[in-house]
Order: structure tokens, then sequence, then C-alpha cells
């Protein structure tokens, strides 16, 4: 007799980087240009004690377009996560897509299901991470985002840093939040 799957059971709090964990620029290529927001650090803590997964998921299409190496975003990636570790909100994961559809040259110039609002890095996550996407938010700052967690399942919110000023008009305001303090303290009183 076969067992039946276990199904998941970890909730997960997804986060894009830029605008959401840090300051927006064009291009983030060394670890001193990754810059973290005012109050993300103690935001991600108290998720993180709450028992949420910290997930980063990122579109990186310079690496597609020959700006960015898969060193030099490995370097900026590790930063981020000593950031966060030494500030008590360690991150589960990073995932990142490299790939735009027309800039580039293959195999990083393509179609593919992993960038941002195509849910795959959210799906690739929870397989690896055993995470519920039903139990789940994503926090991000831009609207592909927002589409990117309704097509996982996953509780969306948009805060009005980075891109987020300019999106915020689009949505309900129930899911528009000042910045990630504001959005952890509103999943927070949702648990």
């Amino acid at each position: 007799m076969s067992q039946l799957p276990v199904s998941p059971t970890r909730r997960a709090v997804f986060l894009d980087r830029d605008g959401t964990l840090t300051h927006e620029h064009d291009l983030v290529r060394t670890p001193d240009d990754l810059v973290l927001l005012p109050g993300v650090a103690g935001a991600l803590r108290s998720l993180h004690d709450a028992g949420f997964a910290l997930v980063v998921v990122t579109n990186q299409s310079a690496r597609a377009r020959g700006l960015l190496h898969e060193e030099e975003l490995r370097a900026v990636h590790d930063h981020l996560k000593g950031l966060l570790q030494a500030a008590g909100a360690p991150l589960t994961a990073i995932y990142h897509c490299p790939h735009h559809p027309t800039e580039g040259a293959p195999p990083l110039r393509q179609e593919c299901l992993c960038r941002k609002p195509l849910p795959g890095l959210l799906h690739q996550a929870a397989a690896a991470h055993d995470i519920d996407l039903s139990a789940s938010w994503l926090i991000g700052d831009d609207m592909r985002d927002i589409e990117a967690a309704r097509r996982a399942g996953v509780r969306p919110l948009l805060v009005r840093t980075g891109k987020g000023e300019q999106m915020a008009a689009a949505l309900d305001p129930a899911m528009v939040t000042a910045d990630l303090a504001a959005a952890a303290a509103r999943i927070l009183e949702d648990c």
C-alpha cells in the first residue's frame, strides 16, 4: 500500500528585492550598491519570529542583457543574506530569474516561466521548501509582483516604496501599504 504525499504546511512571505527590500537602482552590481530600505530588517525579523519562511523572488534581467555576471549577482545576494542574518532575519532562499524575452543571447534570452508576472519562482520555492502557497503572501512594489502572487494563489501586498507609489492607484487600497514594516504588520494581524 502506497502512502499519500504529505501536503506542504509551511507559510512563507515572498519578497521582491529592488524597491521592496532595497533602494531602487538602475543596476545593483556590487554588494556596496545594495542598500536596505529603513525598517526592512526589523520587519523581516518579526515575520521570521512568527514562523514565516522568507523567500526573495526577483527578476534580474541584467544577467540576460550582459550587464551582470552570475558571480556578481551571487556576491550581492550573499551580502543581502549576511545583512539580514546579522539582524536576526535569516532568508530561507533567494530565487532569481536571469531571463529576458527579447534582449541578450540564448539561453538567457527566452520566454520563460520564472520571469514575474509568471509564478515560476514561487512554484520553485514552494516545491523546494514545502511551502503552502495558499497560506503565504508576496510583498512587492510592482504590478508584476501582484500578478505573480495572484497566479500562484498567494495573497499580494504592494508597498509604496520603489515603483509602488505609481502602481497604488490601480489596486484595492486594502492591498497597499506604506512600506515593508506596514506590510509585515498587516500580515501579522491576519495570523
